[in-house]
């Protein structure tokens, strides 16, 4: 028996907090399945699209392009680069800084990481007119 959405909310209350949380759990699980066969997580993806938006920043850098604190980044670094999805490379003027690109293995899969992005941002919003997704995603953005 097929349960009506609307009949299920009725005695949720209305609660912003909770309906983004139920949606992050959505999205999140989405690009999760479609991550796994890679070995990543949806933060190192994330850090992986950021090294391919800007090769060659430093930690910093990409923490404040992805909203991350430092202690969440480092070691999510550290296993990436075990991983060999990153590489830190020695700053050329500053021996003390580190400058982070993707690996060649990064590289590679580029494409297809950034499709399965794609489809599971894409199955995600099916429902949504063009309207509603832009609409969405710049009110998501107010709230970051």
């Amino acid at each position: 028996m097929k349960t009506d959405k609307k009949k299920q909310t009725n005695n949720i209350p209305d609660c912003t907090i909770f309906f983004l949380a139920k949606a992050y759990q959505k999205g999140h699980s989405l690009i999760q399945k479609r991550l796994r066969p890679y070995g990543l997580t949806n933060m190192q993806h994330l850090v992986l699209e950021g090294l391919w938006y800007e090769e060659g920043q430093t930690a910093s850098d990409l923490g404040r392009l992805l909203v991350l604190d430092k202690a969440t980044l480092s070691g999510i670094l550290d296993r990436m680069s075990e991983g060999g999805w990153i590489e830190k490379k020695q700053d050329n003027c500053d021996r003390r800084v580190y400058r982070l690109h993707p690996s060649q293995k990064a590289k590679e899969f580029q494409l297809s990481l950034i499709k399965e992005r794609q489809l599971a941002n894409e199955e995600l919003l099916a429902g949504f007119s063009v309207e509603e997704k832009i609409l969405l995603k710049r009110m998501l953005w107010d709230l970051i």
